[in-house]
């Protein structure tokens, strides 16, 4: 399809203006709760369409809010700010000015879109209410949604619903999904610390190796989800790092394993969770090592409000047409801490065609955001708004 059907004329036309926010917000990343400058811009913009401004919630979170006739009802949107902790290997002309942080997951395609919703509504006000446009800080496992929530992000901006929405690379620009129910992932991180006796390399037999306690560990906790979950029950759980020794000829002192574990559900969570803690510390324990287990609990599963996730896909059909809105989209195993916001709020979690079948994923060194969905993902925040907010006149 072309790619601007469904964009809102005026929106379309800011085009060029929208890249160049979205790039040089690309070019100057920003890890969790160091979001400063993109801090800046975005409250100086926010200003400049006349909204309120409001700074500081979750350290460098910010919210502008339109209010327009006497309707008590509110909409919140969001848009995540913060960048990956990785190195762009990209050698495009708006690639990454800040070595080891990279915007590897379109977040500054979203702050853009929210940005451009803003600019809309700000100058026409066809709709009757308020809304908030929520920019939060650190969505990367940092804990930003519940740092904002826990700075009175909604008493002090109360929403009757609130949406926000993600790109995906392997969903064609130009089209939509969302899931009624469970859609993404809950995730918590972990890490794993080894003790062992340290030794010469020549002789192990005088030490114990925490290296051979940690592949043990490592082959045991592949058996918790196909031997403690139901096979009705989808989890995962990775180990992504391994450390150990610094020597050829030591047998080191220590080990250390992290990794990531996914669910849908809580108590799927807490299941992979107890069992990761009594498969370590036994198998530490029968190898004469000892083993301590940190487990952080970050992301909730992201769970769409029914009602509102059929609203999402009722408006955005409208303005692309139903072939490419995918109302039941499929289940995604990664993790967004808008989770958060959807248990104090009803709402939806939605996602963006942003490339194709075989584009390069969100957080490869090689991604980069296709400017061709920020004027659609703008136009879908805003019929959002006006059809939720519509005049009733």
């Amino acid at each position: 399809m072309n790619k601007q059907i469904g964009s809102i004329e005026e929106i379309a036309a800011w085009q060029d203006e929208l890249t160049a926010i979205r790039r040089d917000i690309h070019a100057h990343p920003e890890l969790g709760f160091e979001e400063t400058r993109t801090s800046d811009l975005v409250a100086e913009k926010l200003a400049g369409y006349g909204c309120e401004v409001h700074r500081g919630l979750g350290k460098t979170g910010v919210v502008g809010t339109l209010r327009v006739g006497n309707s008590t009802r509110s909409v919140g949107l969001r848009a995540d700010m913060d960048a990956l902790p990785m190195q762009e290997v990209n050698t495009f002309e708006h690639r990454s000015t800040h070595d080891g942080k990279m915007h590897a997951c379109g977040h500054d395609g979203h702050t853009t879109m929210l940005l451009g919703a803003a600019r809309y509504l700000a100058e026409t006000m066809e709709f009757d209410g308020q809304v908030h446009f929520i920019f939060q800080p650190a969505e990367e496992g940092i804990g930003g949604a519940r740092a904002m929530i826990e700075d009175g992000l909604f008493e002090q901006f109360p929403c009757d619903v609130i949406f926000g929405m993600h790109n995906r690379k392997n969903l064609e620009v130009g089209k939509f999904a969302v899931r009624p129910g469970p859609m993404m992932a809950g995730g918590g991180f972990f890490d794993i610390n080894i003790e062992g006796v340290g030794a010469h390399g020549a002789r192990p037999e005088s030490g114990v190796d925490p290296v051979v306690v940690a592949a043990q560990i490592i082959t045991a906790l592949q058996t918790i989800v196909s031997r403690n979950l139901s096979s009705n029950e989808t989890a995962v759980l990775s180990i992504t790092q391994m450390h150990a020794g610094d020597a050829y000829n030591v047998i080191p002192q220590t080990a250390h394993l992290a990794g990531t574990v996914r669910s849908f559900s809580e108590k799927a969570m807490a299941t992979v969770e107890n069992n990761m803690r009594r498969t370590i510390e036994g198998v530490a324990a029968s190898l004469g090592a000892k083993a301590d287990f940190d487990f952080r609990y970050l992301f909730a599963p992201t769970v769409n409000t029914p009602s509102e996730a059929n609203f999402v896909s009722d408006v955005i059909s409208e303005m692309v047409g139903e072939e490419n809105m995918d109302r039941n989209g499929p289940l995604i195993m990664a993790s967004e801490d808008f989770s958060w916001m959807l248990q104090k709020v009803p709402g939806a979690y939605f996602n963006i065609g942003n490339g194709y079948e075989g584009a390069v994923q969100v957080h490869n060194p090689s991604y980069d955001f296709d400017d061709a969905a920020l004027a659609l993902g703008a136009s879908a925040f805003v019929k959002i708004v006006e059809t939720r907010l519509a005049r009733d006149d």
